[in-house]
């Protein structure tokens, strides 16, 4: 049962659940959609005809060729910013008439180091755009609508990155991301490895998520103040419209051991303490948590079971790291509010609001599901979303789907990132893999 607005074109209020409108969801069917491409964007992947899988009424188009396109911002006056690591720049895509038009890019942003996450946030009567490089947080004045990258100044800097001493050059998980809600600015520091326990021993903390002020420049990374760890590497942050709370989309940890002492594989001996591959393949389960301040989500002593459901799972002592149970009580740790299929990599995060979004899809929250690497066959690689829920969030549906033309032999042609609300309720969708970003049109109500 999904909750939809309550009547005064505000999601995730009081009056949503004084007198709200409830419609069945039980995952609405997609269709086939041939990807409309303009012809001078017709290079491969698009060099043949591709189809993804929308919801019914939608379609879905290339609107810009962006290589590396990974986090996306639109604007107030309807251009579209994309961050682009690899080159160190941020692209501003100017909109046409339509938002299904192509795109006309322009660098905004350039010598960024490995600019990712972009906010927009209004301090003190000014518009700001919020940048996070993997040693910083920046922001730049909106002026006439658009950010001036003469005026950025630096908000936070001495972020951990692959310059540590003790890191050798090597941070497995080095991008930063970023929400604001209000002058907090929460800023993920995600692990540096897998599931190395050292993480925790460093200042700050890494598998967590600090805060600090959004309005005051210079600020050292390692004044922020500690919000939650045991969260390994959250990419995804967005804080759900209307409240204050802080929700994020989380990369679990890989290669995990079996942590019973019973016959999974069924050769008669105990696997306790094996990694197996068909154990891996659908454990531990990607996270997609409302985070409380102070809590602590696990990561990387104890493991979500999801294996009688996604919602409220138990945890399991992570075998490697807290076998006896004396690094941290599994019991205590706080529960993951969603669970996702393992290895599926959620990036993006986006809460699907504002006029001309279906009531089905209204206050739900999309993410980009990046895709598997140390799976049997692929899992992810594909656009979800979360319906909004009384309590939350509900377990994810497929918005777009059919990146992958070959699970089992891993043949795939695109990888999903991003999402950003377009105007007019659909929604600008980005792909690292082939380079593009798409506009995939409001579907019907």
């Amino acid at each position: 049962m999904v909750v939809t607005d309550g009547g005064n074109g505000k999601s995730y209020d009081h009056a949503d659940w004084i007198r709200p409108t409830i419609t069945c969801t039980a995952g609405a069917a997609l269709t086939p959609q041939t990807v409309s491409v303009p012809s001078s964007m017709r290079s491969a992947p698009f060099d043949q005809t591709r189809t993804l899988n929308v919801p019914a009424g939608s379609r879905i188009s290339v609107v810009a060729r962006v290589p590396g396109a990974r986090f996306l911002l639109t604007l107030p006056n309807g251009d579209l910013l994309v961050s682009q690591p690899g080159q160190g720049k941020v692209l501003r895509l100017q909109s046409g008439a339509a938002p299904a038009d192509p795109k006309t890019a322009s660098t905004l942003l350039s010598g960024l180091k490995q600019p990712h996450d972009l906010v927009l946030s209004t301090q003190g009567g000014q518009a700001y755009l919020y940048v996070s490089e993997t040693n910083r947080v920046s922001r730049y004045p909106l002026r006439n609508g658009v950010p001036d990258p003469a005026a950025g100044q630096t908000i936070v800097g001495n972020l951990p990155d692959a310059s540590l001493p003790e890191l050798r050059g090597s941070y497995g998980h080095a991008l930063k991301n970023i929400a604001i809600d209000g002058s907090t600015l929460y800023v993920s520091i995600a692990s540096a490895t897998n599931a190395d326990p050292a993480d925790l021993a460093a200042t700050p903390k890494r598998g967590a998520i600090y805060t600090y002020s959004a309005t005051t420049p210079n600020q050292n990374g390692t004044a922020g103040t500690l919000y939650a760890q045991g969260i390994r590497n959250a990419e995804g942050l967005a804080i759900a419209p209307g409240t204050r709370d802080l929700w994020v989309a989380v990369n679990n940890r890989d290669n995990i051991a079996y942590p019973f002492h019973r016959d999974f594989d069924g050769d008669g001996s105990d696997d306790y303490g094996k990694v197996i591959p068909a154990y891996v393949d659908n454990h531990p389960p990607e996270e997609l948590i409302r985070v409380r301040s102070g809590g602590n989500y696990g990561w990387p002593f104890c493991n979500p079971n999801p294996d009688n459901g996604v919602l409220n799972m138990p945890f399991d002592r992570d075998v490697q790291n807290n076998a006896d149970g004396s690094r941290l009580n599994c019991d205590t740790a706080d529960r993951v509010t969603v669970g996702m299929p393992a290895h599926s990599a959620p990036l993006g995060l986006t809460f699907w609001t504002g006029t001309g979004v279906p009531a089905a899809y209204a206050g739900g929250a999309v993410v980009g599901q990046h895709g598997s690497w140390n799976r049997t066959s692929f899992s992810g690689h594909k656009f979800v979303l979360f319906p909004k829920t009384a309590d939350g969030l509900g377990p994810e549906r497929d918005l777009v789907t059919g990146f992958v033309t070959d699970p089992v032999n891993k043949v795939r042609w695109g990888r999903p990132v991003d999402a950003a609300v377009a105007p007019g309720g659909g929604l600008y969708l980005s792909d690292d893999f082939s380079g593009s970003v798409y506009y995939l049109s409001p579907p019907s109500p």
